[in-house]
C-alpha cells in the first residue's frame, strides 16, 4: 500500500497523507468515548407498546440533537408532554470541555448502546467519559438524583494522604462553588487546579446538568464530594459520578483547557513557511503510518470483541456443560476414591447432600459432594453449580476439579481442605483456641475477598445467597475459601437485584428484603457477611445465641452493647490477646453490613477498603434489622429451606473497570 503512495508525486504525497493524518486523528478522536458504566432498573415495559415506541423516538431526537453547537439537551416523548405511564424523559450532557465532534459522537454511541444493554427497562443510564445519556418514565428534569451512584479511582496510592485528601476538598470545594454560580443559561462547569509539591499539580472538574439551579448544583456537587472517601481515599485520582452532577481529580490534566495555548503556535515565524516540506513530510508520513497502524488494530480489536460479546450473548447452562466436558469423572474412578462412599471417609453433610474425602489413583485427595436423590437440588441446580463453580478461579473460593453425572447420581469433586469448615473450629470449646485473632482477622479479610472477587472483579457477577460459616472451608494455613455455590444467581453487569418466589439459604444469614420479599442483590451477600463478623468475633451461632443468652439474637446483642459503649464486651473469651483497633473495626464493620436498608450497606470493595485501611472513617451504624420480630418462628433459625426452583437466565459479563460502584437497587 505505501509503495503506491510513493509513487506520486512530492506533492500529491505530502497532501494525501496529511489528509489521511486529518482524518484519522478524527477517527480515533470519535473512537475515543468509551463507556464506563450502565445501569438499567429491573423495572420493564411491555414490547410493541406505546411506550417503546416513545423511547425510540425519544433516544433518535437525542441522537439528532446533539449537534455541533448542543452539549446539553433534555425533551420527552409522547404524553403531549403530560405525565402518563407512556410519557418517556431523557437528556443527555457532555463534558463541558469536550470538542463538539467528540461529544456528537458520544451521544450517537450512546443511544445505540443503551438500547442493547436495556432492551426493554423503564428507566437507565448510560455514563461515558466525554458524556451521559438517561431516560426514564418519571418526570426527572431540574431535579437533583442522587443514586444509582458510580466511583471510579486510581488504584495507585498517593504519597500523604492527610495532606493530599485537605488541599483536594479545598480544591473541589471551590470549583464545585464555580460551577454551581456559572450565570443561567450557561453549562454549569468548573475546573481548578493546585499545586501539591513544587513538581505536581492537582487538577480537578466539577460539573451538574444545566437545567439545575444553582442551589441544586450545589447541593448535587456536595454529595458527590463527600463521596469521595467512599470511592477514592488516598488515591492519586477519582471520580464519583450522580446522574444529576460529576466530580473528578487526578494528578495530571484530563481536560482540554481552552485557554491554553500551544507553544508550536506562539514560536511560528512570520512570514512564508518557516519550515521545509522535507521536515513536514519527515514529520507526518511516521505520523500517518502509526495512526493507520493504530487504526486498523483497533478495528481489529473491535471486531474481535463485538464476535464475542455476540457469542456471550448465546450463552446457557446447557451450552456451558459441554464446554466442560473434560472435567467430567467416571463413576466408578469416584467410588474407587472414596471406597465405596464409605462413611469412614464421611467428612460432613449439608442439606443437599454427603460430602466424602476421596484420593484419586494420582494419589490427590479430593472432596466429593455426592447429591442426595431425595435433595430438592435437581439437574438445573447442579449445572448451575458446575458451571459456576468451574470459571472461577480466585485463593478464596473452593476450586472445582470435575463432576459426574451418571443415572441418579450428581457428584462434584472439589479440591480437598484439610481442615473443613469454620464452623467446625468455631462453634467448638475444644477447637476455638486454634483459631486465635490474627487467624480469624484473616479468615474475615479472604471472605471478603472472594465475595468483592464474586460481585465484581470476576467476570460473571455473582450473588451467592448462602453464605454461612459452614460454606467457609480452610485450607492448612487456615485461610477462607468461599464454598458451595447451588443456589447462587448469576446477575448481569448492570443488574442490581433480583426477586424470587422460592427463597432458599439459611435463615439467620438472610438479610431481612430477602426472608421477607424475595428480593436479593449483592448487599444480600453483604448481610450475611455482616453476620459472619460478629460469629467470628463471638466464637457464638446466631441461632443458638437466641436460645442461650436471652438476647433476641446475636445482631441485637451487639447492637445493644454498641450503643452502650462496651462492644468489645461480646469478644469470644477463647480469645487471649488480640489487636483492640482490628476488633473495634471489624464490629463496626458488621454492624454497618446488617443495616436495615441494603442502600446503607457498604460494598464489598469498600469493605475490603476499610479492613486494610484505618485512614478512612466509618459512617454510624443504623439499627440492625430484626425481622425476626415480624412473625417470623425462631425456631426456624438455622434450618435450610427448599431449593429454588425458579430459573435465571446465565449471562457472563466483563468487568473493564477498576471501580467502587453502588448502584442503586430497585
Amino acid at each position: 500500500m505505501f509503495s503506491y503512495l510513493f509513487s506520486f508525486k512530492f506533492t500529491s504525497m505530502f497532501l494525501f497523507l496529511f489528509l489521511c493524518f486529518l482524518k484519522f486523528s478524527t477517527i480515533i478522536e470519535a473512537a475515543d468515548p468509551l463507556p464506563l458504566h450502565t445501569n438499567c432498573t429491573n423495572k420493564n415495559f411491555t414490547t410493541n407498546t406505546p411506550y417503546q415506541f416513545n423511547l425510540k423516538s425519544l433516544l433518535s431526537s437525542l441522537s439528532s440533537n446533539a449537534t455541533g453547537t448542543t452539549e446539553f439537551y433534555n425533551t420527552t416523548a409522547g404524553g403531549g408532554g403530560r405525565n402518563t405511564s407512556d410519557t418517556v424523559y431523557g437528556l443527555f450532557m457532555c463534558r463541558g470541555d469536550v470538542n463538539p465532534q467528540v461529544c456528537r459522537e458520544c451521544v450517537v454511541r450512546a443511544t445505540k448502546r443503551i438500547t442493547l444493554e436495556c432492551p426493554v427497562a423503564t428507566e437507565a443510564i448510560i455514563w461515558y467519559d466525554p458524556c451521559l445519556l438517561r431516560y426514564s418514565n418519571r418526570p426527572f428534569f431540574s431535579t437533583v438524583d442522587k443514586r444509582p451512584r458510580l466511583g471510579l479511582l486510581n488504584t495507585a496510592n498517593i504519597s500523604n494522604p492527610q495532606r493530599f485528601m485537605r488541599i483536594l476538598f479545598i480544591t473541589i470545594n471551590d470549583t464545585a462553588a464555580e460551577a454551581a454560580n456559572s450565570p443561567p443559561g450557561t453549562k454549569k462547569y468548573a475546573t481548578k487546579e493546585a499545586n501539591i509539591s513544587g513538581f505536581q499539580k492537582l487538577y480537578c472538574l466539577a460539573q451538574c446538568t444545566p437545567d439545575l439551579s444553582s442551589l441544586d448544583c450545589s447541593m448535587c456537587l456536595r454529595g458527590v464530594i463527600g463521596d469521595l472517601p467512599w470511592c477514592c481515599q488516598g488515591k492519586q485520582g477519582g471520580r464519583v459520578l450522580y446522574p444529576s452532577c460529576t466530580v473528578r481529580y487526578e494528578l495530571y490534566p484530563f481536560y482540554q483547557d481552552a485557554k491554553a495555548v500551544s507553544p508550536a503556535a506562539s514560536s511560528q515565524p512570520k512570514g512564508k513557511s518557516g519550515i521545509s516540506s522535507v521536515t513536514i513530510i519527515a514529520i507526518v508520513v511516521p505520523i500517518a503510518v502509526a495512526v493507520l497502524l493504530f487504526v486498523l488494530a483497533i478495528c481489529f480489536l473491535s471486531k474481535r470483541t463485538r464476535k464475542k460479546y455476540n457469542a456471550k450473548q448465546e450463552y446457557n447452562a446447557e451450552n456451558e456443560i459441554s464446554s466442560v466436558e473434560s472435567l467430567q469423572f467416571d463413576f466408578g474412578t469416584i467410588e474407587a476414591a472414596t471406597n465405596r462412599f464409605s462413611s469412614d471417609n464421611k467428612l460432613g453433610e449439608g442439606g443437599f447432600g454427603v460430602v466424602y474425602k476421596g484420593t484419586l489413583p494420582s494419589r490427590q485427595e479430593i472432596a466429593v459432594k455426592r447429591l442426595l436423590t431425595s435433595s430438592g437440588q435437581g439437574a438445573e441446580e447442579f449445572k448451575n453449580e458446575v458451571v459456576l463453580v468451574a470459571k472461577l478461579q480466585h485463593r478464596n473460593l473452593a476450586r472445582l476439579l470435575g463432576f459426574c453425572v451418571e443415572g441418579d447420581e450428581k457428584i462434584l469433586i472439589y479440591e480437598f481442605v484439610p481442615n473443613k469448615s469454620l464452623d467446625y473450629f468455631l462453634y467448638d470449646s475444644e477447637k476455638q483456641g486454634q483459631l486465635d485473632w490474627s487467624r480469624r482477622y484473616n479468615i474475615v479479610g479472604g471472605i471478603a475477598r472472594g465475595l468483592l472477587y464474586l460481585h465484581e472483579d470476576s467476570r460473571l457477577k455473582i450473588i451467592h445467597r448462602d453464605l454461612k460459616t459452614s460454606n467457609i472451608l480452610l485450607d492448612r494455613d487456615m485461610n477462607a475459601k468461599i464454598s458451595d455455590f447451588g443456589m447462587a444467581r448469576i446477575f448481569k453487569v448492570d443488574q442490581t437485584e433480583g426477586n424470587t418466589s422460592r427463597i432458599v439459604g439459611t435463615y439467620g444469614y438472610m438479610s431481612p428484603e430477602y426472608a421477607m420479599h424475595g428480593e436479593f442483590s449483592i448487599k444480600s451477600d453483604v448481610y450475611s457477611f455482616g453476620v459472619l463478623i460478629l460469629e467470628i468475633i463471638t466464637g457464638k451461632k446466631n441461632s443458638s445465641f437466641y436460645q442461650s443468652d436471652g438476647a433476641e439474637d446475636l445482631l441485637s446483642y451487639a447492637w445493644e452493647l454498641w450503643k452502650a459503649g462496651t462492644p468489645l464486651e461480646m469478644l469470644d473469651p477463647a480469645l487471649d490477646s488480640y489487636s483492640q483497633s482490628e476488633v473495634l473495626r471489624c464490629i463496626h464493620l458488621g454492624l454497618l453490613c446488617v443495616q436495615e436498608d441494603p442502600e446503607n450497606r457498604p460494598t464489598m470493595a469498600t469493605i475490603v477498603l476499610l479492613l486494610s485501611s484505618y485512614t478512612v472513617t466509618l459512617p454510624t451504624p443504623q439499627q440492625p434489622a430484626f425481622f425476626f420480630r415480624s412473625g417470623t418462628d425462631a425456631n426456624m433459625l438455622g434450618k435450610e429451606p427448599q431449593s429454588d426452583k425458579t430459573t435465571s437466565k446465565l449471562i457472563p459479563v466483563s468487568v473493564n473497570e477498576m471501580s467502587v460502584s453502588e448502584l442503586q437497587p430497585r
